[in-house]
């Protein structure tokens, strides 16, 4: 049976200090906020009547918190923009500290919120790792995906049905201003087919039936409410051409596929497509949990030899394969990389059982110790 064991997540916050917790809706924020800061007092944006209240007359906040001592949690701060302005003065000339929850900075931006100035530390919640389960099992994991309440739903596909057609459909089809609902159905779904690939605009807007200019905003909201996010490629090359275009992905497996209509199957290409996906999921955690500064990203040149992911300061360069076994011919990349420029660890991240080293010291390594020596840092 599934069982969320512990979260990863941590405050570690200074008494004196505030922060921004962002994270897609659904990860966890306000769960968390309600079994780890019991003592504080929360203010509930998503609640209709508390909404009324500070929308109405944002000064109220001012007015019930001055006296306060210690922190206060406003949580889906974007869906009142003029609250960071109170806020703002109660850090500064009441010494309160504030967590401040949402899942859209773009809200927050576009309103030309007051962002605080770097008076607010900046953390993220991600959706689960491997490492906070009881039962986690891979292949359900690509159909579930690995947001909680999907991934503990006895029937996670409803689920993900629910959150496409009430969340992605219309709460972000809103903040797009999109007026074609069924041309921004469409590219999410061509989103999610190319998610890992590289980013092409006017592919992307001829499927969709939208010009290339409309699918770059589309794509940059997904960015700014926590749903996808961009992998650039990796720029020490010193002898060859590379590509230079980013990849991008939607922030969780489950979600591709069931947008994409997929539904993989250990053995199947689309499998190995989802596979590389979890392994990133797994890397934006380690990164938003233990390296915030982390550097992520993947090596193709333009003779289209790619190797997935290139982490940290030293490169570490990672090729994903979902396979028993691994072969000779798996390494061209790796090998053609370490060729092109100086890398460090390389690793080939895979289904096999046992750990074992091939020529030039390239590591074979069973998914799950990879994510021991990963969360260990290792690879960061």
């Amino acid at each position: 049976m599934r069982q969320i064991v512990k979260r990863l997540f941590e405050l570690r916050l200074p008494d004196n200090r505030s922060a921004f917790l962002w994270g897609p809706r659904k990860a966890g924020k306000s769960y968390w906020i309600a079994h780890h800061l019991t003592r504080l007092p929360v203010i509930d944006l998503l609640k209709t009547d508390v909404f009324a209240d500070y929308a109405g007359r944002p000064s109220l906040l001012r007015e019930r918190f001055q006296n306060h001592r210690g922190r206060v949690v406003i949580d889906e701060i974007q869906k009142v923009p003029p609250l960071l302005d109170e806020v703002h003065w109660l850090i500064e000339n009441r010494g309160l500290s504030f967590l401040l929850t949402g899942s859209s900075a773009r809200k927050l931006r576009r309103g030309h919120a007051n962002l605080l100035g770097g008076r607010a530390w900046r953390r993220t919640m991600t959706p689960l790792s491997a490492r906070e389960v009881e039962g986690f099992e891979l292949e359900g994991a690509m159909v579930s995906g690995l947001l909680p309440p999907h991934f503990l739903s006895e029937n996670p596909l409803e689920d993900l049905r629910a959150y496409v057609a009430d969340y992605l459909k219309e709460e972000i089809a809103a903040e797009a201003a999109a007026r074609d609902i069924p041309a921004f159905t469409e590219f999410l779904r061509v989103a999610a087919i190319t998610s890992s690939e590289l980013l092409n605009y006017t592919n992307v807007a001829r499927e969709a039936g939208v010009s290339a200019k409309v699918v770059r905003t589309y794509f940059d909201i997904l960015e700014d409410t926590y749903l996808g996010f961009r992998v650039p490629p990796w720029k020490k090359s010193k002898t060859r051409r590379m590509i230079l275009t980013e990849k991008f992905y939607l922030f969780d497996v489950g979600l591709a596929n069931f947008l994409a209509r997929r539904a993989p199957r250990l053995g199947s290409a689309e499998f190995g497509k989802a596979f590389e996906h979890y392994i990133l999921m797994e890397i934006k955690a380690y990164q938003a949990y233990r390296k915030p500064d982390l550097p992520i990203a993947f090596w193709r040149s333009s003779a289209g030899q790619e190797v997935d992911f290139i982490l940290g300061e030293k490169d570490s360069a990672l090729e994903v394969k979902a396979s028993a076994r691994v072969h000779g011919g798996d390494l061209r990349s790796l090998a053609a990389l370490r060729e092109d420029g100086p890398v460090g660890r390389t690793a080939v991240v895979c289904l096999e059982k046992e750990p074992r080293t091939l020529a030039r010291g390239v590591e074979v390594l069973p998914w799950r110790l990879f994510l021991e020596k990963l969360w260990s840092g290792e690879f960061g």
